[in-house]
């Protein structure tokens, strides 16, 4: 997944953005023309379920002043990984605050600000470079120490924070807004140590950042904490190259030093990748197989502007790039040796499921020349119950997930016992009701039995056989952290002297087993028009220790 904006979307729980295209703005992209002069900003909804973003509406900015905002909340997450800070974007509001109107939070380092700050307003003591940076249309730093509350520590002094800001033009040279990059003191401090080349290439991509440059920016995956940086000038000579880089390259036979050498000299692909990028200004994302070893690889343009005059228009005078690599090799084999593993684990089950009905079929065969019906029934029941196990091999035979949805084998497990035991003379249904229940496979297996045989003790208990007509009841309920179900026949009642405690039938000692010291659930049999048997057990995460683990 790379940085991907729809209407409304956020890619990471570290990254706050805010698509800040209105209806005006799609409508200006879409080369329509719309009545109202003004837009409406509105937060996106959270794919990955950010529970701290507040919603928030932010009005009163012209359409071209909102695609303007719009593109550089494109450009903002990829800075924010590479300044290994976060990034606030903000417009001049009354009463002498800035609102925040986009966020975005580094994958490299922890971030400053551990909650969402969009919507919210800040006054002069808060962003005093801010409000310096659009009084006086140009760079200003400053520190501020923020209450270790505000940025999510809890505990210990002040932390300092540099913050560095720039005023943001629109296209008429107006100051509409600008942005805030806050960096904790110890990485302002590492930044300060790193490679003067790579500090004047990152402060020339934060000012192209003011321009909502570059162009494709929107598609790249993150950064990584793991993830190498080269910058090259438009000549594809290397200029800097990080030490993950070079531990990189060294790996694939690259051990001299590299910068000062052409990306030609490599005899990979980055010199391609990086003239494609400069030639057309746009980023660019490949995954490549290189040396032995799965790459994938980034490369930003940088664009360097230069101004006449304080009011004066800018004008490009050179381009240089940042080319990020990224080495998948160990999780594609992590992917790979998964995906085989769950192979195996699949054609186990479906082995299994295929021995189990083979040892159900030789049953019925020996049941055939049994004569007493007491050894008949007896086989009939353990048929059934192989067969209940089966169900569950056979889903996972087929399935890529451990999650098994209990009311499908229900379902399955009712018609095996209607085409296998019921007479169709007697007239007794089955029903199911109830929700999808999805569990992990041991608890499934466990559930699958313990309906087996909550419906074979309905059939046999509830109904004597010249009974016709009748209804046996399977409902699932679902209480959030447990599961309910209740079986009921509208058969016989319960014996007044009947107790659980003193119970003879195999199948109900099978039941109490099995909910009680597996599922560690509550087990009770109660006469109700009927007898209703009420199973309720908690859920065990999915996903989590207690899930039943098919290969040791």
């Amino acid at each position: 997944m790379g940085y991907k904006w729809s209407e409304v979307q956020i890619l990471s729980p570290r990254l706050f953005v805010t698509h800040l295209l209105s209806a005006e703005a799609s409508n200006l992209k879409l080369g329509r023309r719309s009545r109202r002069r003004t837009s409406t900003f509105v937060l996106p909804k959270n794919e990955l379920e950010m529970d701290n973003v507040v919603p928030t509406k932010l009005s009163g900015v012209s359409e071209r002043d909102a695609a303007r905002f719009a593109r550089i909340s494109q450009v903002i997450p990829i800075l924010a990984d590479l300044s290994r800070a976060d990034i606030l974007i903000g417009v001049p509001r009354a009463h002498n605050q800035i609102e925040i109107i986009a966020q975005a939070q580094p994958h490299s380092v922890a971030p400053v600000h551990r909650v969402a700050l969009i919507g919210q307003h800040l006054t002069r003591r808060e962003a005093s470079a801010l409000f310096r940076a659009i009084d006086a249309r140009q760079f200003a730093r400053g520190l501020r120490e923020y209450p270790p509350a505000e940025v999510g520590s809890g505990e210990g002094g002040p932390a300092p924070v540099v913050q560095e800001a720039y005023p943001i033009e629109n296209d008429e040279g107006r100051v509409v807004g600008g942005m805030l990059v806050e960096t904790n003191l110890l990485e302002s401090e590492r930044l300060k140590r790193r490679s003067e080349v790579f500090q004047r290439v990152l402060k020339t991509f934060q000012q192209s950042a003011l321009r909502g440059e570059p162009e494709g920016i929107e598609k790249l995956t993150p950064f990584g904490v793991h993830d190498g940086v080269i910058v090259a000038d438009i000549d594809g000579i290397i200029r800097y190259m990080s030490g993950i880089v070079t531990n990189l390259y060294r790996t694939i036979g690259y051990g001299e030093p590299l910068v000062g050498k052409p990306l030609s000299y490599l005899e990979l692909q980055d010199d391609e990748l990086v003239r494609q990028a400069l030639a057309t200004r746009r980023c660019v994302q490949v995954e490549t197989q290189e040396r032995g070893r799965t790459w994938v690889k980034k490369v930003v343009p940088i664009v360097r502007t230069e101004r006449a005059s304080l009011f004066g228009q800018a004008r490009q005078s050179s381009l240089l790039a940042f080319l990020l690599i990224h080495d998948d090799t160990e999780a594609r084999e992590r992917e790979q040796e998964l995906l085989i593993q769950a192979t195996m684990i699949k054609e186990l089950h479906h082995r299994v499921k295929n021995d189990l009905q083979t040892v159900a079929s030789l049953l019925r065969m020996q049941a055939r020349r049994l004569q007493t019906t007491e050894a008949k029934g007896a086989l009939a029941e353990a048929v059934n119950r192989i067969l209940s196990i089966a169900v569950i091999h056979e889903f996972l035979s087929v399935q890529d997930t451990r999650a098994i949805n209990i009311r499908e084998v229900a379902q399955r497990i009712v018609a095996q016992m209607q085409t296998g035991i019921l007479d169709p003379e007697r007239r007794i249904r089955l029903t199911l009701e109830g929700p999808n229940i999805y569990l992990p496979a041991r608890q499934a297996t466990s559930c699958a039995l313990v309906i087996n045989e909550l419906l074979q003790n309905a059939l046999e208990h509830g109904y004597d056989s010249r009974t016709t007509g009748g209804t046996i009841a399977l409902t699932f309920e679902d209480h959030g952290d447990a599961v309910g179900l209740i079986v009921h026949d509208d058969g016989r009642a319960l014996p007044p002297d009947f107790s659980l405690d003193h119970v003879d039938s195999l199948g109900l000692r099978i039941v109490q087993t099995l909910v009680t010291q597996d599922l560690k659930g509550q087990f009770d049999l109660r006469s109700n028009h009927g007898v209703s048997a009420i199973v309720r057990f908690p859920k065990i995460p999915l996903g989590g220790d207690d899930v039943w683990k098919e290969l040791e």
